[in-house]
């Protein structure tokens, strides 16, 4: 209900007066009585005095009130851990920055301390959230939102990374990335320098080879964006987690992949087959041109000793024509007669009958596997076959 007492009331007229708001009586001919100062300060230190013990005066308050402000100075001592970087505020203005140890500053609310751990390693998830990071385990799993990216080549990827950063100037970080949201800051450049990127590149070298090229200029990308933030963070390394197209189009893909690696394949054996056959090829090229060379030195070679044999002969033959000639025949008919079977005839002999052993000639001369002529005696039709030959004939 409300207290302020009007004007010349002096309250029920069975009861006691009314009361003003500070316990005095209120101020007749109307208005509210200011509140008396002394009178409140000798309340409090009624009220004081009955927490303390009897007998205790004026110097006693004084010791309490000295012994308070001894405690409220020593509440300036800190100490920093050696994965700490103290950073001390003047009215909201850095005065100082204290490295492990132990250390001194005004008390609060004059200066104002925060310890942010400066060699914890931090990570942060994009694409994805564990059931660790979410307070619900149904929003736990991929976050579409996040994660779908376009290529280079008008492709959708389905990315999840990771990002390991920590904090390398405590005060660039208190000042500028928000302490209560510092972690999204990170997020929003990790997400956007992921997409940035993959949309450089083909899907291809994305899910492949090139993941350790992307992982790279991400890094090098987000420390580029947060160096011109001044946010005070370095940023340790990327990790992409998964790498593979969306649920919708996940089989088709997989198909035309197959396809892509059945024509990789088929293409390998051509090539393999090519680097067999080309190289047997080569070699019977070569081996060809090497007898065709051999055989051209040898013809040369001949025709050269063919050329001084016959201008040897031709110097001899000047010198002796007769003889000369004479031996021509003979070596002629030795290479022409030699090899063949003969028989010699003494036409000198008289009555002597020559027999010639036509069956072992023959014999002799027919080849294998044909038929062999019927042999002929040559004789006189005075004589009788089966008798032997005499003396005059040879074979």
């Amino acid at each position: 209900m409300p207290w302020t007492n009007q004007g010349g009331g002096d309250g029920d007229d069975n009861g006691p007066p009314a009361r003003g708001p500070w316990g005095g009586a209120p101020q007749r001919g109307g208005g509210l009585r200011p509140p008396d100062l002394e009178q409140i300060l000798r309340q409090l230190r009624d009220r004081v005095s009955a927490y303390l013990p009897s007998g205790l005066g004026r110097g006693g308050l004084v010791l309490i009130a000295g012994a308070i402000f001894l405690l409220w100075l020593a509440s300036g001592i800190y100490v920093v851990q050696p994965s700490e970087q103290g950073i001390v505020l003047l009215f909201g203005r850095v005065v100082a920055n204290t490295g492990p140890g132990l250390n001194y500053r005004l008390p609060w609310p004059i200066e104002v301390l925060y310890k942010p751990n400066v060699q914890t390693i931090n990570q942060t998830t994009i694409g994805y959230r564990s059931s660790s990071e979410s307070s619900d385990e149904n929003q736990a799993g991929d976050i579409p939102d996040e994660s779908l990216m376009l290529t280079g080549d008008e492709n959708i990827v389905d990315v999840n990374f990771t990002v390991n950063w920590r904090i390398k100037d405590a005060a660039a970080y208190l000042f500028n990335v928000d302490n209560g949201r510092g972690n999204e800051t990170i997020k929003a450049v990790a997400e956007s320098a992921m997409r940035e990127i993959v949309g450089q590149n083909q899907i291809e070298p994305i899910m492949t080879s090139n993941r350790e090229v992307i992982q790279i200029a991400v890094r090098d990308l987000m420390q580029k964006t947060l160096d011109y933030y001044n946010a005070g963070v370095f940023v340790t390394g990327v990790q992409m987690q998964k790498v593979e197209p969306p649920e919708d189009v996940r089989g088709a893909y997989l198909d035309v992949q197959k396809a892509l690696a059945d024509q990789d394949r088929m293409r390998n054996e051509a090539e393999a087959y090519a680097n067999k056959i080309i190289p047997q090829a080569r070699g019977k090229a070569a081996h060809i041109v090497q007898d065709a060379e051999a055989y051209r030195q040898q013809v040369i070679a001949n025709a050269t000793g063919e050329a001084k044999r016959f201008l040897a002969v031709l110097a001899e033959y000047r010198k002796a024509p007769e003889v000369t000639r004479r031996r021509m025949y003979l070596e002629t008919m030795t290479s022409v007669l030699g090899p063949m079977n003969k028989v010699i005839v003494d036409d000198s002999a008289k009555g002597v009958i020559p027999y010639f052993q036509l069956p072992n000639m023959l014999k002799q001369q027919t080849p294998a596997g044909q038929k062999q002529a019927q042999p002929s005696l040559l004789t006189s039709p005075d004589q009788n076959p089966q008798q032997p030959d005499s003396g005059g004939s040879a074979q």
